[in-house]
């Protein structure tokens, strides 16, 4: 038993005794003694009830602290089991209180650096309030930093009367919107609701149209430029040092049968060079300079037939399976152009099923959700998930003999149709997509 908790037993037995003996006198009539052993009694009820007091004035302390989120104290440890737990509970509090403060300011960093808006809205009692705004969303409406949603209706009024059109649902969107009276900006919105048994939260993302497509174009123009920069050097280099040699063996006065040998071997490395950037420069206008495609219905069972039959020497050579399942459907769009695009997925499907012993390729062609899919699916090696956002590059290659112009063209060839090429990676091998307009 502690020592606290032995007094108050004590104190508490004595004022027990004390009555009793009180009474007792009381009985006899003993008037003084019975006045003396009642103060004594009451004195000891008095020490016990003062000791109890005691810690449950420091337990109080402590709880109303962690009510109040007030971690500026330090309570030590007693032996009371009442303010021993209580201190326990306060210092676990204090832990899971610095803990959250900790993460909650390592995600609001995060959020800080993202480079597109967020806002977060949270509804009390029916009325939204701003739970969290990054600068950057700040930033793009040209507005300051409000803690009431409402406030937003006059600074951004086409921004609010947007939000509250959502019912603060899940929406994606695009819209243009007029900023202090500047011309109309083009942005990508988006909202997504969160919400438990206690709370509902809106998250907004908000990214301006232009700056997407800036970023997208610089990233294109940099891999381009990288890829141009390789070939150019990879063509050039070795032509410079024949030339160089070349030019030392014109200087002589005399020309030897080993240096004239030297350079007829010279002359052909430099003249096979050259017909490799110059077919490199073709690939380049090919992809740059596509042209218009030509409309008119037509069917991609025929399309599809016509290629497969075009291909069918190598398919044989190759012992490649193929299987044909497709739907009759008829789209709007330039025949050759996408038989073209079809016939470079079946040459990359063909190196992709070399190395199999079993090798398909399977074409289907099926409609959905008023989209008109043609595939073309192969059970090759597929392609490694680290290059998979960079196939469609132009002249981005993993063969050594090939162009890296094939996906890029069919690509720019689908989208100048309006559609869209997809890759989709399968458990073994590969499928790509060709989605048309219905």
């Amino acid at each position: 038993m502690k020592r606290q908790q032995f007094f108050w037993l004590i104190f508490t037995l004595l004022a027990i005794v004390c009555g009793i003996f009180a009474f007792d006198f009381y009985s006899q009539n003993k008037w003084i003694n019975c006045t003396l052993f009642s103060l004594v009694s009451l004195v000891c009820v008095v020490l016990a009830q003062t000791s109890a007091s005691l810690y449950i004035q420091k337990t109080e302390k402590l709880l109303l602290a962690i009510q109040k989120k007030d971690f500026s104290l330090f309570p030590k440890i007693e032996e009371n089991s009442l303010v021993d737990n209580a201190v326990k509970l306060y210092y676990q509090s204090k832990e899971e209180h610095l803990s959250l403060s900790s993460y909650k300011l390592l995600y609001e960093e995060i959020l800080n650096q993202l480079e597109i808006g967020l806002m977060i809205l949270s509804e009390k009692n029916n009325v939204w309030e701003v739970f969290y705004v990054n600068p950057v969303f700040l930033e793009i409406l040209e507005i300051p930093k409000y803690n009431s949603w409402n406030l937003y209706e006059k600074k951004a009024s086409d921004f609010y009367k947007i939000i509250e059109q959502t019912n603060y649902e899940n929406s994606q969107e695009f819209f243009d919107i007029s900023i202090n009276e500047n011309a109309k900006q083009s942005f990508s919105l988006r909202t997504k609701k969160v919400q438990n048994v206690k709370h509902r939260f809106c998250i907004i993302s908000l990214e301006s149209v232009q700056k997407i497509i800036e970023q997208k174009e610089k990233l294109a123009w940099n891999n381009l430029m990288k890829v141009i920069s390789h070939e150019l050097l990879n063509t050039l280099t070795p032509v410079n040092s024949l030339i160089q040699n070349l030019e030392y063996i014109a200087n002589q006065e005399i020309i030897e049968k080993e240096d004239q040998q030297d350079m007829k071997e010279s002359l052909m490395i430099i003249n096979s060079k050259s017909k490799q950037l110059l077919n490199f420069v073709d690939d380049y206008r090919q992809v740059a300079e596509l042209p218009k495609p030509v409309f008119k219905t037509i069917s991609l069972t025929n399309i599809v037939e016509s290629a497969l039959h075009f291909l069918k020497p190598e398919f044989e050579k190759n012992n490649i399976t193929i299987i044909n399942s497709s739907e009759n459907q008829t789209v709007f769009a330039d025949e050759k152009m996408i038989e073209r695009c079809l016939i470079n997925l079946y040459l990359n499907a063909i190196f992709a099923v070399s190395d199999n012993v079993e090798r398909t390729i399977k074409t289907e062609i099926k409609t959905h959700n008023k989209r008109i899919i043609l595939s073309v699916e192969d059970n090759g090696i597929g392609i490694q998930k680290e290059i998979q956002d960079k196939i469609f590059l132009p002249f981005f290659t993993t063969r050594s003999n090939g162009s890296g112009i094939g996906l890029t063209l069919s690509k720019s060839i689908i989208e100048a149709h309006k559609g869209y090429l997809n890759y989709k990676p399968l458990e073994r091998g590969s499928r790509f997509e060709i989605w048309f307009v219905e």
